[in-house]
């Protein structure tokens, strides 16, 4: 089993973010926190990286639902989405696949909530 789902996508990485905001926004996910990969390389250890950013994507339903059936599941949270320039001129979108990181907590309960989330985060990564 992998744990992310990936798509290339033949627009630069600007517009790549605005699609996927858009797109996780359709979902009821909104980002809660953003990682720039490439400034803050730059900034602590003097490295040029090429465009990387990391979304967090949070739907409050279905975190409020995961919260309540497990505690300690916000030490995943939010979902991590990841939007990269690459070498060819495109951009590629991966989002973690929840299901391969909830195996590490045994609770059916909560597998059952993070394949919903999944099914969801695929739909974007698959409408972009």
């Amino acid at each position: 089993m992998t744990y992310y789902f990936a798509r290339k996508l033949d627009l630069d990485f600007d517009e790549a973010i605005q699609h996927v905001t858009e797109a996780l926004k359709a979902e009821g996910f909104g980002i809660i926190s953003t990682i720039d990969v490439q400034d803050t390389l730059k900034k602590k250890i003097d490295v040029d990286f090429r465009p990387y950013r990391i979304l967090g994507a949070c739907n409050p339903h279905l975190a409020y639902e995961a919260l309540s059936i497990e505690d300690k599941v916000g030490t995943m949270l939010p979902c991590n989405v990841v939007v990269q320039a690459m070498d060819d001129g495109t951009t590629e979108v991966a989002a973690i696949d929840p299901v391969a990181s909830m195996q590490a907590i045994a609770n059916p309960r909560l597998e059952a909530k993070a394949a919903g989330v999944r099914d969801k985060l695929k739909k974007v990564v698959d409408s972009l």
